[in-house]
C-alpha cells in the first residue's frame, strides 16, 4: 500500500495540511511540525521515500513549487511598504550577503572541514532565509511592522540572490581549475542572469497590461498568472540553473508596484497555493532524506559549523550592514538572530552535491547533512524563539485579541468605550472625519480612512486585531466589508449587523455566502441599536460566579437588554450573534446593552451593593 505513488500523495497532503492546523491550534512553528511529519513517515520508519518513488518527477515539482511560493513571496514587495526602510534592507542584501558568504565559507573550511571550492559554494548558498520559512514564523509572532518588514524583504530577496551566488562561484571554481571552465561561461552565466530579469519584468508588465486593458476575464486571472508563472520560471531555468527563481522574483516585484485592482484577489489565490506547497513540500523534502544523512547530522564538525552561523556569522552580518542606519538596537537584535534557512536551500544543496562530486570533490558528500543540520537548527531555535525574544525586546503585537469596528456612530462609540475599559485593544474606522468626531472626545483609537482602499494596508496595522465588525449604515457595505476581509479574520470572526427590512428581502439570498454573522441578534439593526444608545441605553459589565450563575443572570436580566459580548479570564472576547450561542462559565464578565436605570433603581442597587460587598450587577 505505501508503494503506490497516489497513497503516498494523499499521505504527504494530509500530513502537511494537517501539521499547519496543529501548528496553528497549539500555537507552534508550523515548520518544525512538518519537519518531524516528514522525518517520522521517512527515515525514521521508512514508509514512504518521495524522491525514489517520484523518480524524474521528484526535482522538477520541488523546483516548480519553490518558485510559485518565490513569485507570491514577491507580490507582496510594493516598494511602498518599505519607505524609510530602503536603506537598512539594501544593506542587509547587499553587504549583510556578501559578509554572510565570506565568514560562512570560512567557517565551512575551516570548521567543517570541506575544501575552499565547495565552501565558497555551500557559504553563498547558506545567505538564504526565504520565503518559506520566514512568512510562517511572522505569521506565528505578530512583529511590530518595522521588523517584520524588513525580515519579508530580506526573506523574498535574498532567496534567489544566494542561488545564484552558489552558481557564480560554482562557475568561478569550474573556471580555475579548467574543469571546462571558460571565460564564455562566465559571461553567459551573467547574461543569463540579466535576461532572466528582464523575462520576469516583461512577462510581470505584460500580464499587468492584460488584466487592466480587460484582455483576460476576471475567471481566468488566476490561472492566466499562476501558467505564466512556471513559463517564466521554466523558461530562464532552462537557459542556466537556478535562474528562475531570479526571474519570478522580478515578475512578482513588478506586479506587485502596478497596483493592479485585482491584486488582492490574485495574491489570496496564490496565499493559498503557497500555503499547500510550503505544507507538501517541505514533508516530501524531509521524508526523502535517508538514515545516513540524520546521523551524519550529529557529527562535531557540523554542529560547531551550524553554532557558528547561528551566534557568529549571522549576527556580525547584520550589525555590520545595518551601522549608522535607523534601526533601533532591539530591532538589530531582532533581526540579527532570526535567519531560518528552508526550501531553497535543501533544493539548491541537493543540486550542488550531485554536481560537485561530478566534478570530483567528495568532500561535497556530506553538504546534505550539513544543510540539514542548519535547517532544521535554525527553524526550531528560531521557530520556538521568535515570540518569546520580541517580546523581550518590545517588537511584538501580541496581547489580548483587539476588535476593529467600521462605521463611526454612536452605538460602536460606546461599544468600543466598554470593549477599552475591559482593556480590549479596539479601533474605529470610518471615511468620514465628522463621524468618527465623539469617538475621538472619548479618547478612542481612530483610523480616518477607507477601509477597503488598497493603501489601507501601508496606514493601518490589522495585525493586533482579531475580530471585525461592520456597523455602517449601509448593510450592503457591511457585507462587502467583511467578504473583503475574510482571508484576514476568517468569517467566524467577522461581523455585520442585522439587515434591515428593507434590504433584507434584496440581500437575503446572500446572507449565507457572503459578508460576516450577523452581530448581536436577528432584529439589531443600526437604526435600532443607536436609537437605543440615544435612548440612553447602556453598556452594562457583568461578572459571574458560583454565587451568581450565568442562570441567575439570564433570569434577572431586564427583558429588553440585549446580550452583546463575552470577556474570558484569558482576555478572550466572544461575541453574540445570531443562531451563535456563547458558552459563559465563571469568572467570564458578560457585557449587555441594557436600559437606563431609573433613579429609585439606582438608589436601591446601591444600597444593596453596599450590604452585600461586592455582588455582580445584573
Amino acid at each position: 500500500m505505501f508503494d503506490s505513488l497516489l497513497f503516498q500523495l494523499m499521505l504527504i497532503g494530509l500530513l502537511g495540511v494537517g501539521a499547519q492546523w496543529v501548528a496553528w491550534r497549539f500555537r507552534l512553528p508550523a515548520i518544525v511540525i512538518m519537519s518531524i511529519a516528514g522525518l517520522l513517515v521517512g527515515p525514521i520508519f521508512g514508509w514512504i521515500d518521495p524522491e525514489q518513488n517520484f523518480g524524474e518527477l521528484y526535482s522538477p515539482i520541488i523546483s516548480l513549487a519553490v518558485a510559485v511560493i518565490l513569485f507570491e513571496g514577491s507580490l507582496n514587495l510594493d516598494f511602498k511598504e518599505v519607505r524609510g526602510l530602503g536603506r537598512p534592507v539594501f544593506r542587509i542584501v547587499t553587504v549583510g550577503a556578501f559578509i554572510s558568504w565570506i565568514f560562512g565559507a570560512l567557517a565551512a573550511h575551516y570548521v567543517a572541514g570541506l575544501s575552499w571550492a565547495v565552501a565558497f559554494v555551500i557559504g553563498g548558498l547558506f545567505i538564504v532565509t526565504g520565503p518559506t520559512v520566514i512568512l510562517p514564523l511572522l505569521r506565528q509572532a505578530k512583529l511590530k511592522p518595522r521588523p517584520a518588514k524588513i525580515l519579508k524583504w530580506e526573506g523574498i530577496i535574498i532567496d534567489p540572490i544566494g542561488a545564484l551566488l552558489a552558481v557564480f562561484a560554482f562557475e568561478i571554481i569550474e573556471f580555475l581549475i579548467g574543469n571546462n571552465g571558460t571565460p564564455s561561461a562566465l559571461l553567459t552565466f551573467f547574461l543569463a542572469s540579466i535576461f532572466a530579469v528582464i523575462l520576469g519584468y516583461g512577462l510581470g508588465k505584460g500580464v499587468g497590461w492584460m488584466f487592466e486593458t480587460g484582455y483576460v476575464p476576471e475567471f481566468l486571472k488566476s490561472p492566466v498568472v499562476f501558467a505564466t508563472v512556471i513559463a517564466c520560471f521554466t523558461i530562464a531555468d532552462e537557459i542556466t540553473h537556478e535562474t528562475g527563481l531570479l526571474s519570478v522574483t522580478a515578475m512578482g516585484m513588478t506586479m506587485a508596484n502596478m497596483h493592479i485592482s485585482s491584486i488582492s484577489d490574485m495574491r489570496h489565490f496564490k496565499e493559498n497555493i503557497s500555503l499547500l506547497f510550503i505544507s507538501t513540500i517541505f514533508v516530501m523534502l524531509t521524508a526523502s532524506l535517508n538514515r545516513d544523512t540524520l546521523v551524519e547530522i550529529f557529527n562535531i564538525e557540523i554542529i560547531g559549523f551550524v553554532l557558528l552561523m547561528l551566534f557568529i556569522v549571522r549576527p556580525l552580518s547584520i550589525l555590520v550592514s545595518t551601522w549608522r542606519t535607523d534601526l533601533t538596537t532591539p530591532e538589530k537584535v531582532l533581526v540579527s538572530w532570526i535567519a531560518p534557512r528552508g526550501i531553497v536551500a535543501l533544493t539548491v544543496a541537493s543540486y550542488f552535491a550531485s554536481v560537485l562530486l561530478e566534478a570530483g570533490f567528495e568532500d561535497a558528500s556530506i553538504l546534505l547533512s550539513l544543510t540539514f543540520a542548519l535547517v532544521f537548527t535554525t527553524v526550531v531555535a528560531h521557530g520556538f524563539s521568535i515570540g518569546w525574544l520580541a517580546k523581550k525586546l518590545g517588537l511584538s503585537m501580541e496581547g489580548p485579541p483587539g476588535v476593529l469596528i467600521t462605521g463611526g456612530n454612536a452605538f460602536t462609540t460606546n461599544l468600543a468605550k466598554a470593549l477599552e475599559d475591559l482593556k480590549v485593544p479596539v479601533l474605529i474606522s470610518d471615511a468620514s472625519w465628522e463621524r468618527l468626531a465623539e469617538a475621538r472626545s472619548k479618547g478612542l483609537k481612530t483610523y480616518h480612512g477607507e477601509i477597503l482602499s488598497e493603501q489601507t494596508e501601508y496606514h493601518l496595522e490589522i495585525t493586533p486585531y482579531e475580530y471585525m465588525i461592520a456597523a455602517t449604515e449601509y448593510d450592503s457595505y457591511n457585507a462587502l466589508v467583511c467578504t473583503t476581509f475574510v482571508p484576514e479574520f476568517g468569517r467566524t470572526n467577522l461581523f455585520q449587523l442585522s439587515l434591515d427590512k428593507d434590504e433584507g428581502d434584496k440581500l437575503e439570498d446572500l446572507v449565507h455566502t457572503i459578508g460576516g454573522r450577523i452581530f448581536i441578534g436577528e432584529y439589531a439593526t443600526w437604526e435600532e441599536l443607536n436609537q437605543r444608545v440615544e435612548n440612553g441605553y447602556v453598556f452594562r459589565k457583568t461578572t459571574i460566579t458560583p454565587q451568581f450563575t450565568y442562570k441567575d443572570y439570564l433570569n434577572k436580566k431586564d427583558e429588553k437588554a440585549m446580550l452583546v459580548f463575552v470577556k474570558k479570564p484569558t482576555n478572550k472576547v466572544e461575541f453574540f450573534s445570531h443562531k451563535n450561542g456563547v458558552k459563559v462559565e465563571n469568572g467570564d464578565i458578560v457585557v449587555s446593552l441594557t436600559p437606563p436605570i431609573k433613579e429609585h433603581e439606582k438608589i436601591q442597587e446601591k444600597l444593596e451593593k453596599q450590604r452585600n460587598g461586592n455582588r455582580p450587577e445584573k
